[in-house]
């Protein structure tokens, strides 16, 4: 954040705009809104007129979309300093998935057309927004690699140990993963059906690798955890952060 400059986030949170001199602060900051959503709230919806794109600047949202029959997959979780439909943004059309908070949230919001000018203003940003891009993309394909290539087990203990590591606090039953999801979330992160992940958790719990305190997982045995999946580079998030 430039020198002087009121402590208050919006916007600076995002490694994208790392670097940026006062006067582009300053046209970043009037482009923005901030907004704030409850846990539980849809952000906007699959389909929807994409007219901007988000900043987290508190809270969690899950990014997912809904199949003809209704099945949902959750394609990632974002946290705070994340951009939430920046894709949409360059292509005119709608949202291609939905966006739903997983706690309360504060968002700072930016107009397409705004954030367009600005990336033509300032294209050090639209250079580290593409190299974001490319990230994403393959943590993606790493994901269709997961989905097609492992058991449920391997899916499931990977998705742990990713969380405790992107979101993960110590706790006293033990590494807290961060994020309090459902059962049906957590399977649906997975790719897995409700029953396999409930089924998986409890195996996970008798064996000592894990605690459960309702929707709350606890890593208690890390290594062990980590000894029943094998390389492969999935992510969480695509920031650098």
């Amino acid at each position: 954040m430039p020198q002087g400059k009121s402590a208050v986030c919006r916007g600076e949170c995002s490694w994208l705009f790392a670097g940026l001199g006062v006067a582009a602060w300053e046209e970043l900051h009037r482009m923005i809104c901030s907004v704030r959503f409850a846990r539980a709230e849809i952000i906007f919806q699959e389909g929807e007129p994409a007219f901007g794109l988000y900043i987290i600047c508190t809270g969690k949202v899950k990014l997912a979309k809904r199949s003809p029959e209704g099945k949902i997959q959750i394609m990632k979780l974002l946290g705070p300093g994340e951009i939430l439909g920046e894709k949409s943004s360059f292509d005119h059309e709608v949202y291609s998935a939905y966006a739903k908070t997983l706690e309360d949230t504060k968002l700072h919001f930016i107009e397409r057309a705004d954030f367009i000018d600005f990336l033509t203003q300032h294209p050090e940003v639209a250079l580290k927004l593409l190299d974001k891009l490319s990230r994403e993309l393959k943590a993606f394909q790493g994901k269709l690699m997961e989905t097609a290539y492992q058991n449920s087990t391997l899916r499931l203990a990977r998705m742990l140990l990713l969380m405790a590591k992107t979101y993960g606090e110590p706790a006293p039953l033990g590494i807290y993963v961060g994020l309090e999801l459902s059962r049906a979330e957590l399977a649906e992160m997975a790719s897995i059906s409700t029953e396999t992940a409930i089924r998986t958790l409890s195996q996970f719990k008798d064996q000592g690798l894990i605690e459960l305190e309702g929707h709350k997982i606890y890593i208690h045995n890390r290594e062990k955890l980590a000894s029943l999946t094998e390389p492969l580079r999935v992510t969480l998030r695509e920031n650098l952060l």
